[in-house]
């Protein structure tokens, strides 16, 4: 995809939490998504050394907490101005069995582009397969 057909709303969004947000070695990233009613719901990562979850994981849960169940667009973004960082493996698993059709925002500054979760976890199980639109 084209850089400006990203969504930069949904990367700023990300980033301001990770500046105002990001405090410390607890909280280390952020991330932000959009529904499909055009809401944007934000989260932090719980960083703990048996493996707290992703900020992208955290996100499923406040998205489901505000009534936001269908996801488009996820973006995680790094603090300390680190940009986007793409989602670990087991958040792109995660991210494909909860939303088979979700765009992820990856990439260097000078090349984002949103791509299909499907692209970032090829030839894998798709636990949601009744999910998708098989039209």
């Amino acid at each position: 995809m084209r850089t400006d057909s990203i969504d930069h709303e949904l990367i700023e969004a990300a980033a301001h939490v990770a500046r105002t947000r990001c405090q410390g070695d607890n909280h280390t990233m952020a991330a932000a998504a959009r529904a499909r009613d055009g809401r944007i719901v934000t989260a932090v990562n719980a960083y703990h050394f048996t493996g707290g979850p992703c900020a992208e994981l955290v996100l499923i849960g406040a998205a489901a907490s505000q009534g936001a169940y269908e996801l488009d667009t996820i973006v995680a973004v790094g603090d300390r101005d680190r940009g986007v960082v793409p989602p670990c493996g087991r958040c792109r698993q995660v991210l494909l069995d909860y939303f088979p059709t979700l765009k992820v925002i990856v990439g260097r500054p000078d090349h984002l582009r949103a791509v299909p979760i499907t692209a970032l976890l090829p030839e894998s199980y798709i636990w949601a397969h009744h999910q998708l639109d098989t039209d």
